[in-house]
């Protein structure tokens, strides 16, 4: 079982760490789900590798840049312009999520300065 589940670096584990007491079954160092009595240490807190399914799917989503690293490894891309691991959303995919806004919103402003420099820019070549 343990041959599939991705294994984290120190830096990893330490982003993991901070986003495990984000998880709803947390409390205090222990885990809720597996309490059956007495209490029983969070396992996502002290393992490099993703055991708890629950952080998999409803925790780790929090953090893009951790899920699309460590879920996403042969699908995921760097951001052109920050540099980012990410998932695209197609294969034509450049930028993340953050970069793309503010791309589309410079590249719009610029191809509607040439427009408007173009119309009004025409001199003795304006078309009757």
């Amino acid at each position: 079982m343990s041959d599939n589940l991705p294994r984290m670096d120190y830096r990893q584990h330490r982003r993991a760490r901070r986003l495990v007491h984000e998880c709803c079954n947390y409390d205090e160092g222990n885990c809720l789900l597996l309490d059956d009595g007495e209490p029983c240490v969070c396992v996502q807190s002290i393992s490099y590798s993703l055991m708890c399914r629950w952080f998999r799917v409803a925790v780790l989503p929090l953090d893009g840049e951790l899920s699309a690293a460590l879920l996403y490894r042969g699908s995921r891309k760097r951001c052109a312009v920050c540099g980012a691991a990410f998932v695209p959303k197609s294969n034509r995919g450049k930028y993340c999520p953050d970069c793309a806004a503010k791309v589309r919103r410079r590249k719009e402003a610029e191809r509607q300065r040439k427009r408007y420099h173009l119309s009004t820019h025409l001199g003795a070549f304006k078309p009757l």
